[in-house]
Protein backbone atom coordinates (compact mmCIF):
# COMPACT_ATOMS: atom_id res chain seq x y z
CA UNK A 1 0.00 0.00 0.00
CA UNK A 2 1.21 3.41 -0.77
CA UNK A 3 1.57 5.77 1.72
CA UNK A 4 -0.71 8.69 1.72
CA UNK A 5 0.15 12.21 0.93
CA UNK A 6 -1.70 15.54 1.09
CA UNK A 7 -2.79 15.16 -2.21
CA UNK A 8 -5.19 12.41 -1.02
CA UNK A 9 -7.34 15.14 1.55
CA UNK A 10 -9.44 17.84 0.24
CA UNK A 11 -7.94 21.22 0.51
CA UNK A 12 -10.64 21.80 3.23
CA UNK A 13 -9.88 18.92 4.91
CA UNK A 14 -6.28 19.86 5.16
CA UNK A 15 -6.93 23.59 6.79
CA UNK A 16 -9.38 21.56 9.28
CA UNK A 17 -6.96 19.63 10.52
CA UNK A 18 -4.47 22.70 10.77
CA UNK A 19 -6.97 24.40 12.97
CA UNK A 20 -7.73 21.42 14.83
CA UNK A 21 -3.96 20.59 15.86
CA UNK A 22 -2.85 23.84 16.58
CA UNK A 23 -5.88 23.94 19.03
CA UNK A 24 -8.39 26.38 17.37
CA UNK A 25 -11.57 24.33 17.09
CA UNK A 26 -11.76 21.37 19.20
CA UNK A 27 -11.96 17.00 17.86
CA UNK A 28 -15.75 16.98 17.65
CA UNK A 29 -15.49 20.44 15.50
CA UNK A 30 -13.29 18.88 13.00
CA UNK A 31 -14.90 15.63 12.66
CA UNK A 32 -18.44 17.51 12.24
CA UNK A 33 -17.01 19.88 9.42
CA UNK A 34 -14.91 16.80 7.96
CA UNK A 35 -17.96 14.55 7.57
CA UNK A 36 -19.09 16.47 4.19
CA UNK A 37 -15.72 15.20 2.50
CA UNK A 38 -15.51 11.63 3.60
CA UNK A 39 -16.03 9.76 0.63
CA UNK A 40 -16.19 5.94 -0.96
CA UNK A 41 -16.70 5.10 2.69
CA UNK A 42 -14.19 6.82 4.57
CA UNK A 43 -15.55 8.14 7.26
CA UNK A 44 -14.49 11.59 9.50
CA UNK A 45 -12.90 9.74 12.06
CA UNK A 46 -11.00 8.22 9.56
CA UNK A 47 -9.80 11.13 7.88
CA UNK A 48 -8.29 12.51 11.51
CA UNK A 49 -6.97 8.69 12.03
CA UNK A 50 -5.23 8.73 8.30
CA UNK A 51 -3.67 12.21 9.54
CA UNK A 52 -2.69 11.03 12.65
CA UNK A 53 1.87 10.55 12.90
CA UNK A 54 2.75 7.10 12.08
CA UNK A 55 5.75 7.69 14.54
CA UNK A 56 7.46 4.42 14.23
CA UNK A 57 7.20 4.10 10.11
CA UNK A 58 9.29 7.41 9.99
CA UNK A 59 12.19 6.84 12.28
CA UNK A 60 15.24 7.25 10.44
CA UNK A 61 17.56 6.87 13.43
CA UNK A 62 17.15 4.35 15.93
CA UNK A 63 17.73 5.61 19.77
CA UNK A 64 20.27 2.45 19.88
CA UNK A 65 22.24 3.37 16.70
CA UNK A 66 25.99 2.89 17.07
CA UNK A 67 26.90 5.88 15.48
CA UNK A 68 25.58 8.17 18.08
CA UNK A 69 25.12 8.56 21.83
CA UNK A 70 21.89 9.90 23.72
CA UNK A 71 21.12 10.66 27.01
CA UNK A 72 18.76 12.76 29.28
CA UNK A 73 19.79 15.81 30.86
CA UNK A 74 18.54 18.96 32.82
CA UNK A 75 19.55 22.19 33.13
CA UNK A 76 18.70 25.05 35.77
CA UNK A 77 16.05 27.58 34.50
CA UNK A 78 15.67 29.82 37.41
CA UNK A 79 13.25 32.12 35.90
CA UNK A 80 11.35 29.40 34.37
CA UNK A 81 9.91 26.15 35.62
CA UNK A 82 12.95 25.58 37.62
CA UNK A 83 14.58 22.91 34.95
CA UNK A 84 15.04 21.99 31.50
CA UNK A 85 14.71 18.38 30.78
CA UNK A 86 14.87 17.08 27.42
CA UNK A 87 17.09 14.39 25.18
CA UNK A 88 20.84 15.20 24.72
CA UNK A 89 22.08 13.23 21.27
CA UNK A 90 25.39 13.66 20.03
CA UNK A 91 28.02 11.58 17.63
CA UNK A 92 29.53 8.54 19.33
CA UNK A 93 32.83 9.50 18.34
CA UNK A 94 33.16 12.99 17.84
CA UNK A 95 36.67 14.82 17.40
CA UNK A 96 36.87 18.13 18.79
CA UNK A 97 34.26 20.66 20.04
CA UNK A 98 30.85 20.61 18.29
CA UNK A 99 28.60 23.03 17.83
CA UNK A 100 25.18 22.68 19.45
CA UNK A 101 21.66 22.97 17.67
CA UNK A 102 18.40 23.32 20.24
CA UNK A 103 15.60 21.84 18.42
CA UNK A 104 12.35 22.98 19.51
CA UNK A 105 9.36 21.06 18.83
CA UNK A 106 5.61 21.44 17.46
CA UNK A 107 3.00 22.37 19.93
CA UNK A 108 2.72 18.29 21.61
CA UNK A 109 5.94 18.40 23.34
CA UNK A 110 8.88 16.02 22.97
CA UNK A 111 7.50 13.41 20.95
CA UNK A 112 8.85 10.29 18.97
CA UNK A 113 9.35 12.44 15.89
CA UNK A 114 11.34 15.38 17.49
CA UNK A 115 13.36 13.17 19.24
CA UNK A 116 14.79 11.51 15.83
CA UNK A 117 15.19 14.83 14.52
CA UNK A 118 17.80 15.33 17.30
CA UNK A 119 19.23 12.12 16.46
CA UNK A 120 19.68 12.94 12.73
CA UNK A 121 21.49 16.22 13.78
CA UNK A 122 23.87 13.94 15.89
CA UNK A 123 24.91 12.09 12.34
CA UNK A 124 25.25 15.66 10.82
CA UNK A 125 28.05 15.98 13.27
CA UNK A 126 26.12 18.74 15.51
CA UNK A 127 25.58 18.41 19.54
CA UNK A 128 21.40 18.68 19.71
CA UNK A 129 19.63 19.15 22.80
CA UNK A 130 15.39 18.45 22.61
CA UNK A 131 13.88 19.62 25.49
CA UNK A 132 10.05 18.93 26.51
CA UNK A 133 8.42 22.07 27.10
CA UNK A 134 5.54 19.91 28.69
CA UNK A 135 8.24 18.21 31.57
CA UNK A 136 6.11 20.55 34.25
CA UNK A 137 3.27 18.86 33.43
CA UNK A 138 4.53 15.71 33.44
CA UNK A 139 5.83 15.38 30.31
CA UNK A 140 4.98 14.30 26.74
CA UNK A 141 2.12 11.90 27.40
CA UNK A 142 2.80 9.41 24.66
CA UNK A 143 -0.30 10.48 22.89
CA UNK A 144 -0.43 13.25 20.72
CA UNK A 145 -4.56 14.30 21.63
CA UNK A 146 -3.73 14.55 25.13
CA UNK A 147 -0.39 16.71 25.12
CA UNK A 148 -2.37 19.28 22.36
CA UNK A 149 -4.70 19.59 25.72
CA UNK A 150 -1.88 19.72 28.27
CA UNK A 151 -0.06 22.58 26.21
CA UNK A 152 -2.38 25.24 27.05
CA UNK A 153 -2.25 25.01 30.78
CA UNK A 154 1.57 26.17 30.24
CA UNK A 155 2.39 29.59 31.54
CA UNK A 156 4.27 30.41 28.13
CA UNK A 157 6.30 33.78 30.18
CA UNK A 158 8.00 30.44 31.98
CA UNK A 159 8.54 28.68 29.40
CA UNK A 160 10.25 31.20 27.39
CA UNK A 161 12.39 31.24 29.95
CA UNK A 162 13.37 27.63 29.98
CA UNK A 163 14.54 27.70 26.44
CA UNK A 164 16.53 31.17 27.15
CA UNK A 165 17.95 29.34 29.99
CA UNK A 166 18.54 25.71 27.19
CA UNK A 167 20.63 28.15 25.41
CA UNK A 168 22.66 29.56 28.18
CA UNK A 169 23.58 25.97 28.83
CA UNK A 170 24.33 24.62 25.83
CA UNK A 171 26.64 27.87 25.15
CA UNK A 172 28.80 26.18 28.15
CA UNK A 173 28.85 22.68 27.40
CA UNK A 174 32.28 21.27 27.50
CA UNK A 175 31.94 19.07 24.70
CA UNK A 176 30.63 22.47 22.73
CA UNK A 177 32.52 24.77 20.78
CA UNK A 178 30.58 27.67 22.29
CA UNK A 179 28.26 28.06 19.57
CA UNK A 180 24.29 27.65 19.24
CA UNK A 181 21.71 27.69 16.71
CA UNK A 182 18.50 27.37 16.81
CA UNK A 183 15.62 25.24 14.68
CA UNK A 184 11.93 24.68 15.06
CA UNK A 185 8.91 23.90 13.70
CA UNK A 186 5.30 25.70 14.03
CA UNK A 187 5.66 26.85 17.56
CA UNK A 188 9.18 25.34 17.73
CA UNK A 189 9.39 27.94 14.70
CA UNK A 190 8.10 30.84 16.67
CA UNK A 191 10.14 29.89 19.61
CA UNK A 192 13.21 30.44 17.29
CA UNK A 193 11.88 33.58 15.82
CA UNK A 194 11.68 34.77 19.74
CA UNK A 195 15.22 33.68 20.95
CA UNK A 196 16.66 35.41 17.74
CA UNK A 197 14.54 38.61 19.19
CA UNK A 198 16.62 38.00 22.49
CA UNK A 199 19.58 36.93 22.53
CA UNK A 200 22.40 38.71 20.00
CA UNK A 201 24.70 36.21 20.49
CA UNK A 202 23.01 33.34 18.76
CA UNK A 203 25.10 31.45 16.55
CA UNK A 204 21.64 30.95 13.81
CA UNK A 205 17.98 30.47 13.84
CA UNK A 206 15.92 28.09 11.77
CA UNK A 207 12.55 28.35 12.09
CA UNK A 208 10.13 26.74 10.28
CA UNK A 209 6.84 27.58 9.72
CA UNK A 210 6.84 29.71 12.23
CA UNK A 211 5.27 32.48 13.80
CA UNK A 212 6.49 35.72 13.48
CA UNK A 213 7.47 38.52 16.42
CA UNK A 214 6.40 41.96 16.40
CA UNK A 215 8.11 44.24 13.60
CA UNK A 216 9.54 46.16 17.01
CA UNK A 217 11.09 43.19 18.41
CA UNK A 218 12.17 41.97 14.85
CA UNK A 219 13.95 44.83 14.55
CA UNK A 220 16.30 44.04 17.57
CA UNK A 221 17.77 41.12 15.46
CA UNK A 222 21.15 40.27 14.98
CA UNK A 223 21.10 36.36 14.41
CA UNK A 224 21.23 34.84 10.85
CA UNK A 225 17.87 33.17 9.81
CA UNK A 226 17.17 31.02 7.54
CA UNK A 227 13.09 30.80 7.34
CA UNK A 228 11.18 27.93 5.42
CA UNK A 229 7.85 28.20 4.71
CA UNK A 230 4.78 26.63 2.92
CA UNK A 231 3.23 27.66 0.29
CA UNK A 232 -0.59 26.61 1.77
CA UNK A 233 -0.32 27.90 4.76
CA UNK A 234 -2.01 31.10 5.32
CA UNK A 235 -2.33 31.24 8.47
CA UNK A 236 1.03 31.09 9.01
CA UNK A 237 1.96 33.18 5.86
CA UNK A 238 -0.24 36.26 6.52
CA UNK A 239 2.39 37.89 8.83
CA UNK A 240 5.38 37.17 6.61
CA UNK A 241 5.48 40.48 4.58
CA UNK A 242 5.47 42.68 7.53
CA UNK A 243 7.94 40.35 8.89
CA UNK A 244 10.03 40.64 6.20
CA UNK A 245 9.69 44.14 6.04
CA UNK A 246 11.05 44.58 9.54
CA UNK A 247 13.92 42.11 8.71
CA UNK A 248 14.86 44.26 5.61
CA UNK A 249 14.89 47.87 7.60
CA UNK A 250 17.16 46.56 10.06
CA UNK A 251 19.15 45.17 7.93
CA UNK A 252 18.68 41.39 9.25
CA UNK A 253 21.05 38.63 7.66
CA UNK A 254 18.20 36.47 6.24
CA UNK A 255 16.97 34.08 3.96
CA UNK A 256 13.32 32.82 3.06
CA UNK A 257 12.17 30.20 0.92
CA UNK A 258 8.36 29.56 0.11
CA UNK A 259 8.26 26.27 -0.83
CA UNK A 260 5.47 25.88 -3.61
CA UNK A 261 2.64 23.15 -3.32
CA UNK A 262 3.25 22.28 -0.01
CA UNK A 263 1.56 22.59 3.36
CA UNK A 264 2.46 23.48 6.94
CA UNK A 265 4.11 20.68 8.40
CA UNK A 266 5.45 19.62 5.48
CA UNK A 267 9.13 18.47 7.15
CA UNK A 268 7.13 16.70 9.32
CA UNK A 269 7.92 12.89 7.67
CA UNK A 270 5.27 10.81 10.30
CA UNK A 271 1.70 12.43 8.66
CA UNK A 272 0.02 12.99 5.15
CA UNK A 273 1.37 16.52 4.97
CA UNK A 274 4.94 15.73 4.74
CA UNK A 275 6.13 16.53 1.33
CA UNK A 276 9.76 14.70 0.29
CA UNK A 277 11.34 16.93 -2.19
CA UNK A 278 10.73 20.20 -0.18
CA UNK A 279 11.89 18.06 3.22
CA UNK A 280 14.81 17.27 1.80
CA UNK A 281 15.75 20.69 0.36
CA UNK A 282 14.62 22.67 3.84
CA UNK A 283 16.84 19.80 5.64
CA UNK A 284 19.98 20.19 3.26
CA UNK A 285 19.85 24.19 3.63
CA UNK A 286 19.29 24.23 7.28
CA UNK A 287 22.04 21.44 8.03
CA UNK A 288 24.26 23.45 5.04
CA UNK A 289 23.37 27.09 7.00
CA UNK A 290 24.40 25.07 10.44
CA UNK A 291 27.21 24.34 9.35
CA UNK A 292 28.04 27.92 7.98
CA UNK A 293 27.28 29.45 10.88
CA UNK A 294 28.21 27.40 13.26
CA UNK A 295 31.48 25.79 13.07
CA UNK A 296 35.03 27.58 13.03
Amino acid sequence: MSRLTARDFHPEVLKLFDLFVHGLIPRREFLKSAAKYAVAGVTAEGLLNALTPRFAEAQQVKPDDSRIKTRIVDFPSPKGYGKVHGLLAQPANAKGKLPVVLVVHENRGLNPHIEDIARRLALDQFIAFAPDALFPLGGYPGDEDQARALFPKLDQAKTREDFLAAVAALEQLPEGNGKVGVVGFCYGGGISNFLATRLPKLGAAVPFYGAQPAPEDAAKIKVPLLIHYAENDERINEGWPVYETALKKAGVKYEAYIYPGVQHGFNNDTTPRYDEAAARQAWKRTVDFFNAHLRG
